[in-house]
């Protein structure tokens, strides 16, 4: 292996095979490019991996924060890593000793390979032309206000049961890209969600190899008290997988299977997930939510929980904005509903990039179209933005918000450093 380190001994940066969820937050996190994939697991590159922890927080499920103390001529190659079924248990004393590893050195390991390893990081920066990296101004901690998150009650060894109770075509009937809405009952297990967390399922049956499939991870879709108010009940915005990103046909095993769910049937479900995109308490804070597709997921949950504060008299005004994406009107989920939610409610743009006759349009030239409003709100700092849908939506999201903060004689700098550290720009890609 061709390690970058000349110290005897790492503590090297490992992924837990059976808790990790394949979400790839932390590959899109990782910001020297140490995590990959294959169709098995996630891994790190151990002469790559700078120990800067970026990567630890945003995993939802915590399987990211696992370290092994190595001697440097054994650690373990992504080739190796690609295979496992769990992690390999710590070497004991006496084989690191045999590896010419002293207890001394073997204690010291976590303090100093990130130190030397950092500046080997920090050259390898400094060696490549600057790009804009749209993944660093997403922030890792909550808005303040925000409620208190359960996460992993359920562990992929251990998921428990939930009982559908609805199953609907929510995106045009008649349509290729059709996308369900579910909803799943918990009965009386303890399942609590908030807006903006996710949960896995795991569809029955085995892989191509014979393996069990992994948990596929979905948003949320319902407020923290239910799909239905008083109900131990979550919904999921799943749309059924056809094709993959080059058009070809392929068919998702999972989201077919939630699609195909019949009321009564039974799943198997993890989680809940998630600690940072959640939505902020305070009455007076703004939300401008940007999504595309089944991204809509957790703004239908913030949404519909703000609604119904406002019904109860809860709510003290904060505005909502809503710049949502879809191919076409018919691939829009929740079209219908969103017409007959209040003017003086919620601020909602609409952009289709594949209507028949219509220029394309996408929720970033949206944003530049409502500059004005959308720089007001980069001036308040009670202001919060949420990003959810594809990856390649990601940078073009925030340059617009960059160039709406430059044009209105606002530092960017200063103002993305700023919606980072105090948890007010979430970005949930994939």
């Amino acid at each position: 292996m061709d390690m970058a380190v000349e110290a005897g001994v790492i503590k090297q940066h490992l992924i837990d095979p059976e808790i990790c969820i394949r979400c790839n937050t932390c590959e899109a996190t990782c910001p020297v490019n140490a995590i990959t994939h294959d169709d098995n697991n996630y891994v790190v590159r151990a002469d790559i991996c700078n120990g800067c922890m970026a990567c630890i927080s945003p995993c939802p499920t915590g399987s990211i924060d696992n370290w092994r103390t190595m001697p440097l001529v054994r650690a373990y190659s992504i080739e190796e890593q690609f295979t496992w079924e769990s992690l390999p248990a710590e070497l004991s004393t006496e084989e690191l000793e045999a590896a010419g590893v002293s207890a001394e050195a073997a204690g010291d390991a976590a303090a100093a390979v990130p130190a030397q390893t950092q500046a080997q990081a920090q050259a390898a920066v400094e060696s490549v032309e600057p790009v804009f990296n749209s993944a660093q101004y997403g922030a890792t901690v909550p808005p303040w206000s925000a409620a208190h998150a359960y996460t992993n009650l359920f562990a992929p060894k251990a998921p428990t049961t939930a009982t559908v109770v609805g199953n609907f075509n929510c995106t045009e009937a008649g349509f290729d890209s059709e996308t369900h809405h579910i909803v799943l009952d918990f009965g009386v297990v303890p399942f609590p969600v908030l807006e903006g967390q996710s949960i896995g399922i795991i569809a029955p049956g085995v892989d191509a190899i014979g393996k069990r499939h992994h948990a596929r991870q979905y948003s949320v879709a319902s407020p923290r008290n239910g799909e239905r108010p008083g109900y131990n009940n979550v919904s999921l915005t799943v749309k059924r997988v056809t094709e993959d990103h080059q058009g070809d046909p392929v068919r998702g095993v999972c989201s077919n299977y939630v699609c195909d769910l019949k009321v009564g049937d039974t799943v198997q479900v993890v989680g809940p997930f998630g600690t940072s995109f959640l939505m902020p308490n305070h009455p007076r804070s703004h939300i401008v939510m940007i999504c595309t597709g089944t991204g809509s997921a957790p703004m239908r949950a913030m949404t519909e929980w703000r609604r119904r504060l406002r019904k109860s008299g809860k709510f003290e005004g904060g505005k909502l904005m809503l710049f949502f994406g879809a191919r076409t009107q018919q691939e829009l989920p929740y079209f219908g509903p969103l017409q007959s939610l209040p003017k003086d409610f919620i601020d909602i743009n609409l952009a289709f990039s594949r209507t028949p006759g219509q220029p394309k349009r996408y929720v970033q030239d949206l944003m530049r179209e409502r500059a004005a409003d959308l720089a007001a709100l980069l001036k308040d700092g009670a202001s919060h933005f949420y990003v959810c849908g594809l990856k390649s939506m990601e940078e073009g999201v925030v340059l617009a918000l960059r160039d709406v903060a430059t044009e209105a004689g606002l530092d960017w700098d200063t103002v993305g450093a700023a919606l980072k550290r105090e948890g007010r720009l979430h970005l949930e890609t994939y």
